[in-house]
C-alpha cells in the first residue's frame, strides 16, 4: 500500500511559518482544525518542530508520532525516529493508514511537497517576523475554502480561513 501524502500548516503573510523555533501567533480555532485533519493518521515532523511543541503534547495523542533526525541516537518517548523522509515515509507505508501528514518544519516541507497530494492550510490574516516560510504553492489550486467568502474572526481577534489545496492547472493561490 502507498500512502497518499499531506502537508498541514498555518501562515501569514509573506508566508511565515514559524520564528524562533514556534508560531508567532496563537489561533485556537487552526489548533483545533489541525488535530481534526491529523488525528488517527501518522504525524511526519522534523526533529525541531517535535522539539517546538509543548511537552505536555509530545507526543500528538492519537497519532503515529514520526521524527526525521540525522542525529541516529535520537530517541524520544512517544516518537519513532526516521533518518530521512524517505524513511519515513516507509514507515508509513507498512502500516494500514491511507494518509500521513507531514507537520513541519520548513526544510521538510520543502522536500516533501513534490511527494504531496494535498495541502491543509490556514491561512492567517496578519502580519508577523519570522525565520521559517512556507513553501510556494505554485502548481496548486484551492479545492475547498471555509469560509468559502471572507475570513473567521479567532477569539485572539485574528482573521484566519482553512483553505484545501490539491494538485492542477488552475490559478494558485500563491501570494
Amino acid at each position: 500500500m502507498s500512502v497518499l501524502i499531506g502537508l498541514v500548516w498555518a501562515e501569514a503573510d509573506g508566508g511565515v511559518i514559524g520564528a524562533d523555533g514556534g508560531m508567532p501567533w496563537h489561533v485556537p480555532e487552526d489548533l483545533a482544525h489541525f488535530k481534526a485533519v491529523t488525528i488517527g493518521a501518522p504525524v511526519i515532523m522534523g526533529r525541531r518542530t517535535w522539539e517546538s511543541l509543548p511537552e505536555r503534547f509530545r507526543p500528538l495523542s492519537d497519532r503515529r508520532n514520526i521524527v526525521v533526525t540525522r542525529n541516529e541516537d535520537w530517541a524520544a518517548a512517544g516518537a519513532e525516529s526516521a533518518r530521512s523522509l524517505d524513511s519515513a515515509i516507509a514507515l508509513v507505508d507498512d502500516s494500514s493508514t491511507d494518509w500521513a501528514w507531514v507537520i513541519g518544519g520548513g526544510a521538510l516541507f520543502a522536500e516533501s511537497i513534490e511527494r504531496a497530494t494535498r495541502l491543509e492550510v490556514t491561512e492567517l490574516d496578519v502580519s508577523a517576523a519570522g525565520d521559517t516560510f512556507a513553501p510556494s504553492r505554485a502548481g496548486w489550486h484551492p479545492t475547498a475554502a471555509d469560509p468559502s467568502v471572507g475570513w473567521h474572526v479567532s477569539s485572539r481577534g485574528i482573521r484566519y480561513r482553512f483553505v484545501t489545496c490539491e494538485r492542477g492547472n488552475r490559478e494558485n493561490t500563491d501570494g
